[in-house]
């Protein structure tokens, strides 16, 4: 039986990549913090890409980031409740965008009949 290649693995040994993570950060009071997610079923995950060209076509040229390893970016999320990391998302929604608001309608008095 021959053995398989580990680009052939179908299941990695290792959980998560080696080397830093691309994570994408916000600006924040006191400097940049660590952005977190939802997954589809709604449950908080922080983010790491494995290369900063995967983390544009996912979040946008524009989005910031800094590099962490797994385990830090764990540390990091850690005290916010967060025990999910998620590496190299395919997908991500769009920030809402405001909804201008309603223009008031006007209400013309009408004339009441009575019969």
């Amino acid at each position: 039986m021959s053995e398989l290649l580990r680009g052939d693995d179908p299941e990695p040994s290792d959980r998560f990549p080696a080397g830093p993570l691309f994570v994408p950060v916000r600006p924040g009071p006191v400097g940049y913090a660590a952005r977190l997610f939802r997954t589809p079923l709604g449950e908080r995950t922080a983010v790491g890409f494995t290369s900063a060209r995967r983390l544009a076509a996912t979040l946008g040229p524009g989005q910031d980031w800094i590099r962490l390893a797994e385990p830090a970016l764990r540390a990091l999320a850690a005290p916010l409740g967060v025990t999910t990391v998620t590496v190299d998302p395919q997908l991500s929604a769009p920030a809402p965008t405001p909804v201008p608001p309603l223009a008031p309608v006007a209400v013309s008095p009408r004339t009441v009949r009575t019969v």
